[in-house]
């Protein structure tokens, strides 16, 4: 059986002017989090990749 680790949710949303906010960035395909890497965003639920540019 695998014990998943606890979720911080201070790490994703914040509240600013009473509403909250999420911190990190959404994809714009299928609208879940996109993780950041060196060089480019990935959302691991559709495979969606931007590549950020210096």
């Amino acid at each position: 059986m695998v014990k998943h680790a606890n979720v911080r949710v201070h790490t994703y949303y914040e509240i600013k002017d009473g509403k909250l906010v999420r911190k990190k960035r959404q994809c714009p395909r299928c609208g879940s989090f996109m993780a950041e890497h060196e060089n480019r965003w990935t959302c691991g639920k559709c495979g969606y990749t931007e590549f950020k540019t210096a």
